[in-house]
């Protein structure tokens, strides 16, 4: 079965798009970051499809960020960082037809990466968001980066810097702005659905333009920050033995808050 679902309305105009994983939590791997990127592309062709919602397949997770299995050859080079993420979101793909992001369960490291790239955040009360990163011995730098669009300064901070010893409760993370509605347990993809709805009925035009606009508005500041990356992370992550070690002595504690 595809790693990536599609499914559309001709009648409302609306895609759901669902990370198809649910046995690795929504992990992405080296064919699923590829098969985003298709799915984008095609959507960006078709007419019929005016607004997108992006969810996770199961109850346990939105996705948990890139598959610990996946293999990434790395250039011998600080300069230069593969990193196969980088082309899974929808703007990576010059997709400007809004996208809402519909999150039950764990979302995490690597998953900032397409709630970035989203317009808006529906969650239910299961929803938990934290950052990985710091624990393993790796820089937290392209999620730090979308994520200081969406949230203040100290709630990005925190939560990169405290990695898994803590996590965001949907309730939180509605608090602070980073979801822009609660909906009841199980009911996060009907309700960012019936949002998207309402978008894909206003004309499209209007719609994508403003949907670059906003994109716009804070492109700046996102532009400067990712060109840090490569070397920040070049620089600061651990060698791959040390992060094995790291993520099989993880502690399983947290604190939600």
């Amino acid at each position: 079965m595809s790693s990536v679902l599609v499914s559309a309305d001709q009648d409302s105009g609306v895609a759901v798009v669902t990370l198809n994983r649910p046995g690795r939590l929504n992990a992405i791997d080296l064919e699923m970051a590829g098969r985003l990127a298709e799915v984008w592309r095609e959507l960006r062709f078709d007419d019929t499809v005016r607004a997108v919602v992006l969810t996770g397949a199961g109850e346990r997770a939105f996705c948990t960020g890139i598959d610990r299995d996946a293999v990434v050859p790395q250039p011998n080079s600080p300069y230069a960082q593969d990193d196969p993420l980088l082309g899974i979101g929808p703007k990576a793909n010059d997709l400007w037809k809004p996208v809402v992001a519909a999150v039950r369960g764990m979302a995490c490291g690597g998953a900032f990466y397409l709630l970035g790239e989203a317009e808006f955040i529906v969650a239910d009360p299961t929803a938990a968001f934290f950052d990985p990163h710091t624990t393993y011995g790796m820089v937290s730098a392209y999620e730090s980066v979308l994520m200081a669009q969406r949230m203040p300064y100290g709630e990005v901070a925190r939560m990169a810097l405290t990695g898994t010893a803590e996590r965001i409760s949907a309730r939180r993370a509605y608090e602070v702005g980073l979801v822009s509605e609660l909906a009841p347990e199980g009911e996060a993809l009907e309700a960012a659905t019936a949002c998207a709805s309402v978008i894909a009925g206003h004309p499209t035009e209007a719609v994508q333009g403003t949907v670059r606009a906003l994109w716009a508005a804070s492109e700046a500041g996102r532009a400067q920050g990712i060109a840090q990356a490569p070397h920040l992370i070049a620089l600061g992550n651990a060698a791959g033995e040390r992060q094995a070690r790291l993520f099989a002595g993880r502690g399983r504690a947290y604190r939600l808050r």
